[in-house]
């Protein structure tokens, strides 16, 4: 199969994909959140995708993704969503996918979601095998039904590099830069690259693009489209600001600090806690608020974190909101002046550094991914040191009105509209160029009825039980043994 036309920006850094214009359209009009986002095409519209998620948590990647696929339904173009996993325990939480935010607003979008198992494991992460036979003959008929498939992050893929499942290009969607931190996803990725599955590998940030390509994924399927969010929604608002500083009773003049980010250990919570002990000491009007999973006083970790960076002292309560998971998160950026960062690892293009910034927030980050490039000219990187890291916090607070005209000049350049352009070129081309009419169709009762097999190594596999498929050019062998696309 030949590779797929890159869609990378020319320029390394955080800038707009080229978007693809309906007749009449501007890219600079941008129509967040409006309808049509003008990538509209036959090809399009006749794509049918199918998105697979490890499971619904709270985190960055499964609201950009989810966003991608609200806004490619908005064009007319048919998803589904299979989750593995039906609840997730995560950040010392057990998270049930019908409460999750994502889930309820694709199903609001008319996108369905098949959820293949109840509940994961605490530990393990991905699909780990010893499907049941109907787990296996669902995953093959909604995987029949698509011609295109996106794998949100490497977990998925586990499932997806079944041998019996239908052939389908897939495109996994990364979103850290640490790839050797994923346990047995690196190999699934890998395994997925061998056995001619993957298509494309979508990567929101240059630094993502080059840890994979350091891990061994070829540079030709690595494409990078950078993280994009609603400029409707994440928009400076005195109004917000005033009503949410007077729902927390935070004083108007106050110098307000935002962390949005998961309690896990990446984000590096304890560090962010002894700048946030620095700044609360050195600056009278500070206040510090805190949200995201296990980002509130129930989760015993975050309140021993609290303890030993404070010392045990109590005087810091009254100017600290720890608020757990919010749905109103452009209520929040828009009552903070600055938007902080203090991750260590895995970090690859943080939302919450763009969605705060397209509020108005100055950004200050630790220079992990693609923090830098960014923050570059908007805000501030600095080292992992806490008492550095509250010090660029007093400057940024003290800075946000200089830095307002160059944070809303910016907000072209993380636009919605032209991410999910990007996006669906790239399916466009994938499409195309895989040769999805050559494929053999599976028959839907031969699916329902599929006889389970186990190879030599022991591996489950689905094999439709009315027939083999037939050898040869373009076709698929029962076992998955050939690249079901080449010549």
């Amino acid at each position: 199969m030949r590779p797929v036309t890159p869609v990378t920006p020319a320029t390394p850094g955080v800038a707009p994909a080229t978007i693809v214009e309906a007749p009449g359209h501007s890219p600079l009009r941008d129509l967040e959140g409006r309808g049509s986002i003008g990538y509209s095409s036959a090809t399009t519209n006749n794509l049918r995708v199918l998105s697979v998620f490890e499971g619904f948590f709270t985190g960055g990647a499964r609201i950009l993704h989810s966003d991608v696929l609200i806004g490619l339904r908005e064009g007319g173009q048919p998803h589904e969503v299979l989750s593995i996993y039906g609840e997730m325990y995560r950040e010392g939480t057990l998270q049930k996918m019908e409460n999750d935010a994502c889930y309820q607003s694709l199903t609001r979008a008319s996108i369905p979601v098949t959820p293949l198992r109840h509940s994961a494991p605490e530990i393990p992460e991905g699909y780990t095998g010893g499907s049941a036979p109907e787990e296996l003959a669902a995953a093959a008929r909604l995987t029949a039904n698509a011609d295109v498939i996106l794998s949100l992050k490497e977990q998925p893929l586990g499932l997806l590099n079944q041998p019996g499942l239908p052939f389908r290009p897939i495109v996994v969607c990364l979103h850290r830069s640490d790839p050797e931190n994923q346990g047995s996803a690196l190999q699934d990725l890998k395994d997925a690259v061998a056995n001619g599955r993957l298509a494309a590998a979508i990567c929101c940030a240059e630094a993502t693009k080059a840890a994979y390509h350091a891990a061994g994924i070829p540079s030709d399927l690595l494409h990078v489209i950078p993280n994009g969010v609603n400029l409707e929604r994440f928009r400076s608002d005195p109004v917000r600001r005033a009503g949410i500083r007077e729902s927390l009773s935070i004083p108007a003049d106050a110098k307000v600090v935002v962390f949005a980010a998961r309690y896990a250990p990446m984000k590096n919570v304890p560090l962010f806690l002894q700048a946030a002990e620095s700044f609360l000491r050195r600056e009278p009007r500070g206040h510090i608020v805190m949200c995201g999973a296990g980002m509130d006083l129930s989760n015993p970790g975050l309140r021993q974190d609290i303890e030993a960076a404070f010392k045990g002292e109590t005087w810091p309560v009254d100017r600290m909101s720890s608020l757990g998971v919010r749905r109103d998160m452009e209520h929040l950026y828009a009552a903070g002046d600055v938007v902080a960062l203090t991750s260590s690892s895995g970090e690859a293009a943080p939302l919450c550094l763009i969605e705060g910034m397209m509020c108005g927030a100055v950004p200050v980050a630790t220079d992990i991914g693609d923090s830098r490039l960014i923050v570059n000219g908007l805000g501030i990187i600095t080292p992992p040191d806490p008492e550095a890291i509250a010090s660029a916090w007093i400057e940024a607070a003290n800075r946000r009105d200089e830095l307002a005209q160059a944070l809303a000049d910016s907000r072209e350049r993380f636009s919605r509209t032209r991410m999910i352009a990007a996006y669906a070129e790239l399916l466009d081309r994938v499409h195309r160029e895989a040769g999805r009419s050559s494929l053999p169709e599976p028959e839907p009762d031969s699916l329902v009825d599929a006889a389970v097999h186990f190879d030599r190594a022991g591996v489950l596999e689905l094999v439709p039980s009315s027939s083999l498929y037939e050898e040869g050019a373009g076709r698929a062998r029962s076992l998955g043994r050939t690249h079901p696309y080449r010549d």
